[in-house]
């Protein structure tokens, strides 16, 4: 399993996540600061020291988080292609200041003198996205090592196991309430997932980043990006996703389509038929495909 064809296609947030992370991760290793990215209750409301909270959001505290973390991150651009820039963005939002304000109420309540400085990184972002990992990604292959039973999904929990634990407590505070903030927002608190950005915060991360090296796959259209209004064939697709009638084009989907659909854990069969159903509309065929409904 991966997370859809190579490169950052589709997904220009993730891809400035990314680099900034690694910028801010190596200025500050150079410079031997790896310390100042880390932040303390008492650094932001003692000494009011808001600058450290969006320097902790990017920067890992060492290399080894750094390239788990990057793995992760290149790996989970997969939801940004499924929801679109636009939608992902109040994701990355309030997955992360969730995570946060999480972070700096248990630092208060516990008051534990080795949870007074915790780990730096996305950990809010990367742990949140393995709620909609878990329940949203299927599983596509299963394998057997010495009668141990195995998944496709068991290497990313297993890089977030790593993540998890790669500082003990100032690392685990961090993703646990990640992984709170990622549950409050699949819950749908204050109705967060109908929120959008303004369409130009993502064209702003869209040309923030350089193109993606490689072969640029047209599956997703610039407006579902943007999370404007959905095609004709996906508001189509999203009642009781009648087929259409068959077209010269419908019969067979591009492959590009059918490969960004299996990236996404489904069956390259089922991605077809599904692809045929929504008129070879990549959004709506998701659709179908998450939809218990037509399983």
């Amino acid at each position: 399993m991966n997370g859809g064809p190579s490169g950052f296609n589709n997904a220009p947030l993730t891809r400035t996540t990314v680099i900034a992370t690694v910028l801010f991760t190596i200025i500050f290793g150079i410079r031997g600061r790896h310390r100042n990215l880390a932040w303390s209750h008492q650094d932001i409301f003692k000494k009011l020291q808001i600058w450290k909270l969006i320097v902790s959001v990017f920067g890992f505290s060492s290399t080894p988080e750094l390239v788990f973390g990057i793995y992760l991150l290149y790996y989970f651009r997969v939801f940004e292609r499924q929801i679109g820039s636009n939608k992902y963005s109040v994701f990355v939002v309030f997955s992360t200041t969730v995570s946060l304000v999480l972070e700096a109420i248990a630092q208060w309540l516990l008051k534990d003198p080795s949870l007074n400085i915790l780990t730096s990184g996305p950990y809010g972002l990367i742990f949140s996205s393995f709620v909609p990992f878990y329940f949203d990604i299927p599983v596509s292959t299963r394998f057997r090592v010495f009668s141990l039973n195995f998944s496709d999904k068991t290497f990313i929990y297993l890089a977030g196991l790593q993540l998890l634990l790669s500082s003990w407590k100032r690392s685990m505070l961090p993703g646990i309430c990640g992984i709170l903030a990622g549950s409050l927002y699949r819950s749908n608190v204050f109705h967060t997932r109908r929120m959008k950005l303004p369409d130009f915060v993502a064209y702003f991360f869209s040309r923030l980043s350089w193109p993606s090296v490689g072969n640029t796959s047209p599956t997703v259209s610039p407006r579902n990006i943007l999370g404007s209004a959905p095609s004709s064939a996906s508001r189509h697709m999203q009642g009781n996703y009648p087929a259409p009638a068959p077209t010269s084009s419908m019969l067979e989907p591009p492959e590009d389509s059918i490969v960004t659909l299996v990236s996404m854990g489904f069956e390259r069969n089922s991605a077809r038929q599904a692809l045929i159903r929504a008129g070879n509309d990549i959004n709506a065929a998701t659709n179908i495909l998450l939809d218990p409904r037509t399983s």
